[in-house]
């Protein structure tokens, strides 16, 4: 590979670039198309899948059929009116509501945490290094996850190099690029110690007995208590943590990694937290990318007969007293 061809490579997502290449596959090998093709061949592809995939799941499709074209110099055909018409028929026709990960409850936190604690502490007192250092990593995986709102890929990314915390102060984490970072300029991302479920102190616990000082932050461990080399693939974080809360007596199958995310936006919404300060925090761009990740149902406050976290929980969350700077 050429300079000029690495360069443009790196400036495209290594996700978005599996998942071009597989829809250009399913347009030739699966349904049988000839590229290029015209805006009718478009129409034809899109009415035979249109009962059978998610809205999002063919336009992403049109996304990858278009910068093939463009990239090999010939005109797009999913800007065509006919192609246009067609996506405004499909949503018509097969509307679906728009599927989101349940948000991690605190009380589910906190019981996963608990219970990953106590793990921890039979494991060093039966000297088993693999099971210690299997607790503390996932105790550090969920309360960054959780109080940093980060995507499974961004902690899958997570460096050392790119990581300074000092316990009862804070932690940041540095990322060369994120999902929101469409310049690659970097991000900065900063989490405060915390006197309880604090994701500081568990990530030096970690670190420290892991004796790791570069590369991933997060990475495999095989039964031998072995480390691998390689961070986590984004991919193996859903059943992972679907492990660590099933383990912990919590029915972990309603979560997901996104639920890390969604829990956080859930739990700083019913505290208090306006929209722009949570914007800031988490990192989104627009209000719309932020309000998909808030339970609104907890604005009735008393006046719910349910509420997204119950009162015991409520008054967990308010015994957290952040360990401000000196």
């Amino acid at each position: 590979m050429n300079m000029a061809d690495r360069y443009l490579q790196a400036g495209t997502r290594e996700n978005t670039r599996r998942s071009y290449r597989a829809a250009v596959e399913h347009f030739e090998v699966t349904w049988g198309g000839f590229l290029p093709t015209t805006g009718d061949g478009i129409v034809r592809y899109l009415a035979e899948y249109a009962d059978k995939h998610t809205i999002s799941t063919l336009k992403q499709r049109l996304a990858a059929l278009a910068q093939w074209h463009i990239t090999q110099g010939f005109p797009d055909p999913t800007k065509t009116p006919t192609v246009r018409q067609m996506i405004k028929g499909i949503r018509a026709l097969h509307p679906a509501q728009e599927k989101q990960a349940t948000p991690l409850l605190l009380q589910h936190l906190e019981q996963a945490v608990q219970w990953l604690e106590q793990d921890a502490e039979k494991a060093a007192a039966r000297q088993d290094l693999t099971t210690l250092l299997r607790s503390r990593r996932d105790m550090a995986l969920v309360l960054i996850g959780f109080w940093r709102g980060f995507r499974g890929d961004e902690l899958s990314r997570l460096q050392i190099e790119n990581t300074q915390a000092q316990a009862g102060v804070g932690i940041t984490f540095y990322l060369p690029h994120s999902k929101g970072d469409r310049q690659h300029r970097g991000t900065t991302f900063r989490t405060p110690a915390l006197k309880k479920l604090c994701p500081v102190q568990a990530y030096v616990n970690w670190i420290t007995i892991a004796g790791i000082a570069h590369g991933p932050v997060f990475r495999k461990l095989d039964r031998w208590g072995h480390l691998a080399e390689d961070g986590f693939n984004a991919n193996s974080l859903i059943p992972l943590l679907r492990r660590i809360f099933n383990r912990a007596g919590v029915s972990g199958d309603l979560y997901t990694s996104h639920s890390l995310r969604r829990g956080f936006a859930t739990w700083a919404a019913a505290n208090g937290w306006d929209i722009k300060a949570m914007m800031t925090y988490v990192g989104w761009k627009d209000m719309k990318s932020a309000m998909r990740y808030i339970d609104t149902a907890d604005s009735f406050g008393e006046l719910a007969t349910s509420r997204p976290l119950t009162s015991s929980a409520i008054s967990q969350v308010q015994a957290l007293k952040v360990a401000e700077n000196p």
